[in-house]
């Protein structure tokens, strides 16, 4: 699988524009981006923008223009609603089935001690969310899922959307099962060497990587597979995020150098063969992945700092 830029959705502003978080709809008809103003960004199938709205904060009253970011985003299995993780609030929105659709809250789990890092929303309708506290939990019934650990960096999904890896920022990475309606199996998986800010689950392992420039697939019991060590390279830098293709035979991760690394997995030698490496002129970190549904289309990356034009 090779990764090819086909256009830039989002231009270049004046000043730093990070881009926090994006999400394909299951039914590939929306795609969703929200950058560091809050504001959701609705885009159709072929990448034309066609709606937007605000994100609110929990409170109200407070003016402050630093209340709160946005972590996390993810649509609902059905594409009908959209969930968004702020570091004080997480908000349902129900978005219509037309563009221009007034977008309702619907529901919401105010989260004001301990703010919100990272979202998911699993194939089973559970709302699953980290928190700075360590704690993952669900957004349904608000039941804990995983005790108190470190700091949440990221979640992820496995390719059926009904378990969650969580990472946490003292290397430990976390499996969660989903069988039924409740997150009941919780262990711990491995303890990676450093915080697993990219963390993807593809079929045949688990990649995980981060500031130390290395690249792990574990097994699904915790085992080494393969490691890919870039530390001696002085020009790659630090890992940022990651995603599977939905079928998991493909994994793509970010770095702070804008580069994309792409690893694909070989059935003949039950390995993960790295291809090409993909720069793109001027793309800065890569602060969201995300991977159209279904499709042997695209993998969609953004800047966190989109300063020269694209």
């Amino acid at each position: 699988r090779q990764l090819k830029h086909l256009r830039t959705l989002l231009s270049p502003q004046d000043g730093a524009a990070k881009v926090t978080c994006m999400a394909w709809s299951q039914n590939n008809a929306k795609f969703a981006v929200c950058t560091v103003d809050r504001v959701v960004l609705l885009y159709d199938e072929h990448g034309e923008r066609r709606d937007k709205f605000s994100t609110k904060p929990a409170n109200m009253k407070v003016k402050s223009i630093f209340i709160y970011m946005v972590k996390g985003m993810a649509f609902s299995p059905d594409s009908t609603k959209i969930t968004i993780g702020q570091t004080d609030i997480i908000c349902v929105y129900k978005i219509g089935e037309d563009w221009g659709d007034k977008k309702v809250i619907c529901h919401k789990f105010i989260q004001m001690i301990n703010a919100v890092t990272c979202l998911q929303w699993t194939s089973e309708y559970i709302i699953v969310f980290g928190l700075a506290e360590g704690k993952v939990k669900e957004g349904n019934t608000r039941e804990r899922v995983v005790g108190k650990m470190s700091y949440v960096v990221c979640l992820t999904t496995n390719c059926s959307g009904k378990e969650i890896l969580s990472g946490h920022a003292d290397g430990t990475i976390i499996r969660c099962s989903g069988e039924s309606q409740v997150l009941l199996k919780n262990g711990k998986l491995v303890n990676h060497p450093c915080p697993p800010y990219a963390l993807a689950w593809a079929t045949n392992s688990i990649m995980a990587a981060g500031c130390d420039r290395r690249i792990i697939a574990y097994g699904k019991e915790g085992h080494v597979l393969q490691s890919f060590d870039y530390s001696r390279d002085p020009q790659e830098r630090e890992f940022t995020t990651a995603v599977a293709s939905p079928g998991g035979q493909s994994v793509v991760l970010g770095s702070m150098t804008g580069e994309l690394r792409v690893f694909n997995w070989s059935p003949q030698r039950s390995i993960w063969e790295e291809a090409k490496p993909r720069q793109i002129a001027n793309l800065y970190t890569i602060t969201a992945l995300a991977w159209k549904w279904m499709s042997h289309g695209s993998v969609w990356c953004v800047t966190s700092n989109p300063f020269l034009d694209q």
